[in-house]
C-alpha cells in the first residue's frame, strides 16, 4: 500500500491554489469540475501522483467556509532551510503563525504557516529530527 493523497475542503479554490502553488511551491497537477455534483477537485503536489503523495483540494460550489473542528492537526512539509523558507513565505504574503525554532521539549526545528482556510501547515527543518541523517 501507499499513501496517495490527503483531502482538504476549501472555501475559495483560487485563493487556495495561489497559496499552495505560489506560496508553498507546489504544482497544480490536475483540476476538474463536476457540474452534476457541484464541486471541483484540484490536485497539487511536489511531484507526479505516480510516485508522490499529493493534496486534493475540494471546492463545493456555494460553500464559502468550513468549521475546522478540533480533530484536525496539520500537514507537514520537510524543508532544507526553515528560516529562508519562512522569509520567502512571508514575502509572498503567507501567514507564519509560529516562528521557526526548536519544538517544546525537543530539538526538532519547526514553524507553522496558515492557509487561506485556516488549515495549519507545519514546516520541519530536515536533519533536525531525531534519527534524521544529515
Amino acid at each position: 500500500m501507499r499513501l496517495l493523497h490527503t483531502m482538504l475542503r476549501v472555501g475559495n479554490l483560487e485563493k487556495s491554489l495561489e497559496f499552495y502553488c505560489d506560496v508553498l511551491g507546489m504544482k497544480l497537477l490536475r483540476q476538474k469540475d463536476y457540474p452534476g455534483g457541484e464541486f471541483t477537485l484540484a490536485f497539487v503536489g511536489y511531484g507526479d501522483e505516480a510516485s508522490h503523495t499529493v493534496l486534493e483540494l475540494t471546492h463545493n460550489w456555494g460553500t464559502q467556509a468550513y468549521d475546522l473542528g478540533n480533530g484536525y492537526g496539520h500537514i507537514a512539509l520537510g524543508v532544507e532551510d526553515i528560516y529562508a523558507t519562512c522569509a520567502a513565505i512571508q514575502a509572498k504574503g503567507g501567514n507564519i503563525t509560529r516562528a521557526p525554532g526548536p519544538m517544546k521539549h525537543g530539538s526538532t526545528v519547526i514553524a507553522f504557516v496558515e492557509d487561506p482556510d485556516g488549515y495549519k501547515v507545519e514546516l520541519i527543518q530536515l536533519g533536525s529530527r531525531p534519527g534524521d541523517r544529515n
